[in-house]
């Protein structure tokens, strides 16, 4: 297995990447999924792991807060992959509170780790679509919780340990037709 410090490093450095290219305003979203299995090197599910999610939370939260981002932890299918939240989340994007919390078993380890982290932690059913960049860390399966329209981020860093790592971030629809004009800012 890679390093902790690794860990840590490689995912600053991910989300140093996904930031600069998604340009996120204070306020939004950024959703993440985790498999500290994965990172680990086992299969997800697997092996749960409490260190692994810590040198992952080292190297996301900071940069995260630093953005004025919301971040959101999305939990494992056993829990409907309900998200962890701060309660200012929810009530800014009207998202529907559920009764679980997170734990290794039922959660994961990274959902179980943001939310003992989390000031005043919600756990919510969805986002409503209205993620504005994510990190899948592991085929955690993000998707759902981002805004039309998805836009990958390629990097040269693929993996975080021993997981696959897919960044996305969104932009606004095309909409029009062949005489439509489009900001060249668009992204």
């Amino acid at each position: 297995m890679v390093s902790l410090q690794d860990i840590t490093r490689q995912t600053a450095q991910a989300v140093e990447i996904l930031l600069d290219a998604a340009k996120p305003r204070p306020g939004g979203i950024c959703v993440v999924g985790c498999s500290t299995s994965e990172v680990a090197g086992e299969m997800i599910g697997s092996a749960s792991n409490l260190e692994v999610a810590q040198a992952i939370w080292e190297g996301l939260s900071p940069a995260i807060r630093e953005a004025g981002l919301y971040l959101a932890v999305q939990g494992c299918e056993h829990i409907n992959r309900a998200l962890c939240v701060p309660r200012p989340c929810a009530e800014q994007y009207g998202l529907t509170e559920v009764m679980v919390v997170p734990w290794l078993h039922a959660g994961g380890a990274f959902a179980t780790y943001a939310y003992s982290q989390t000031a005043d932690p919600v756990m919510v059913e969805d986002l409503r679509s209205s993620a504005v960049l994510g990190l899948d860390i592991g085929g955690t399966l993000i998707g759902m919780h981002l805004r039309p329209v998805a836009v990958p981020v390629h990097t040269q860093l693929r993996q975080i340990g021993a997981a696959h790592l897919t960044m996305a971030r969104v932009r606004p629809k095309y909409i029009g037709g062949p005489r439509a004009k489009y900001d060249g800012d668009a992204r």
